[in-house]
């Protein structure tokens, strides 16, 4: 049996005036090695892509994290701070790319901006800045150019639920690099794990969905030195293996 295709959707990025479809290697590399799965890119952009006929081909999907936030629009009112950090092309894809594979009960594992749109696509909403909120910790990457610095452990998080019984513990230290955080969850989802702070930092579709998990922090980066992680990445693998066995059927 072939290996189970895990789709990732890209970003937009610009690189000598011209405009590229691009996702972290580190989100690739963990598919392939950690899950033991085969990652399919995912371009971008208006008229480029037929959400349900790549779903039709995916066994899971893997939603990356990114520099670029969600745009306000899609969960209230507010302007962008920093509209330089927006991507209209991932948030038109990536939005009702979830609620479809949400609705297919495909596998998900989302990460960082990936958590974040996972909440949105269905209905809940995001502080922009976490970091300016009252209550709330700065969540923001360590500014260093060491990149074992910018992805170690930063806070402890305290799991529940499924997420506690998949990986055996009570809590986990996690990485932290991100602006953007949960205000209101999406009617459908649960929580699963807290930062010290009260932010939610994990996330389940309801039960019924195999492995549609979303974790606001970093779990690939160098995930087999990481067992927590290693666990997650191996139980979204095995989700979308159940998947390719069962021949795509919804």
């Amino acid at each position: 049996m072939s290996r189970p295709i895990v789709v990732i959707p890209c970003c937009t990025k610009s690189i000598d005036g011209l405009t590229f479809d691009a996702t972290g290697r580190k989100y690739s590399a963990a598919v392939a090695d950690a899950a033991d799965c085969q990652p399919l890119l995912m371009p971008l952009g208006p008229n480029m892509t037929d959400v349900e006929a790549v779903l039709d081909l995916a066994d899971g999907i893997l939603l990356p994290g990114s520099l670029s936030n969600v745009e306000p629009s899609h969960y209230g009112d507010e302007q962008p701070l920093d509209p330089a950090t927006v991507d209209r092309d991932r948030d038109n894809l990536t939005l009702p790319l979830i609620r479809s594979a949400i609705a297919r009960k495909l596998p998900i594992f989302a990460i960082c901006r990936g958590f974040q749109e996972f909440n949105v696509a269905l209905g809940g909403t995001l502080h922009q800045a976490v970091h300016s909120v009252d209550g709330h910790h700065d969540h923001r990457e360590p500014t260093h150019e060491d990149y074992d610095v910018k992805f170690g452990p930063k806070h402890r998080v305290t799991l529940q639920g499924e997420l506690k019984s998949w990986v055996g513990v009570d809590g986990l230290t996690v990485n932290s690099l991100h602006w953007q955080g949960i205000k209101t969850l999406a009617p459908s989802l649960v929580a699963e794990a807290f930062a010290e702070d009260g932010l939610i930092e994990a996330i389940r579709a309801p039960q019924g969905n195999p492995f549609s998990l979303g974790v606001q922090w970093h779990p690939e980066w160098k995930p087999r030195d990481n067992p927590a992680s290693l666990t997650l990445f191996r139980r979204f693998g095995e989700a979308a293996r159940t998947r390719n066995a069962k021949g795509h059927t919804a």
